[in-house]
């Protein structure tokens, strides 16, 4: 396996721990639980060291929106999945914009 490979595997892993502190500052309640507070903590640096370890053959132009674009539409799935949000179709249809452009940006940015 190639630098370049490895380093999509890590964002796109980077894009996934986003999604799992995203959950972890939900379920903190505004930093009032340890557990989440403390969890939230060790997967945003998990998520942050490994964007930036994938920096070293992606450009940050594309590196940066597909780990938010990765963020982003995982955490509107987690949201309806797990904290019952509402799924309307605009919502889905925005949505699937981003997802759009994060595909978009891995066929056309290396």
């Amino acid at each position: 396996m190639n630098s370049s490979t490895l380093n999509w595997i890590l964002l796109i892993v980077a894009g996934i721990f986003e999604v799992v502190w995203a959950i972890f500052l939900k379920n903190s309640k505004g930093f009032t639980q340890i557990i989440p507070t403390a969890l939230f903590g060790l997967t945003l640096f998990i998520s942050m060291w490994l964007l930036s370890t994938s920096l070293r053959t992606i450009p940050l132009s594309v590196a940066y929106p597909v780990w938010t674009g990765i963020g982003a539409v995982g955490s509107v799935l987690v949201g309806v999945m797990l904290f019952g949000e509402s799924a309307s179709v605009p919502k889905l249809l925005f949505v699937s914009l981003i997802l759009i452009g994060v595909i978009g940006l891995k066929v056309v940015g290396d």
